[in-house]
């Protein structure tokens, strides 16, 4: 049920950006407990002046290796969990990348388990 929109400059290998996608999916499994096989992902690249990060807002100094990650998920995790997401999606971007942890921008978005449509015309998600 989570949706994964990943924004990044344009660049980057195939191997690198299928690593991104491998951290935030496996980190949503494991931390957002979201069902194993549920990997909707979508990666743009953009030309560097296409893709805006203020470099110090909250006194964190981004740089342009910055990627932006939005996930629409199911209303109802914890904060604990989000800053687990949060964290195991710096942590892991960084360990396998060497992405500076400041450099990570997520947003969550939560809906209502009813605005999902998987195929079929159908709702699966809702009551």
């Amino acid at each position: 049920m989570p949706f994964a929109r990943i924004d990044l400059v344009q660049g980057k290998s195939a191997d690198y950006r299928r690593t991104i996608g491998e951290v935030i999916y496996d980190a949503m499994v494991d931390i957002l407990k979201a069902p194993l096989d549920d990997r909707f992902q979508v990666i743009n690249e953009h030309p560097a002046e296409n893709l805006i990060a203020d470099p110090n807002y909250l006194g964190i100094t981004r740089t342009g290796d910055c990627i932006l990650i939005q996930l629409t998920l199911n209303a109802g995790r914890t904060v604990e969990q989000k800053k687990g997401f949060y964290k195991a999606v710096a942590d892991g971007l960084h360990d396998r990348l060497g992405l500076r942890r400041e450099d990570v921008f997520i947003s969550l978005v939560e809906v209502p388990k009813e605005n999902w449509s998987f195929g079929n015309g159908e709702a699966q998600y809702a009551t």
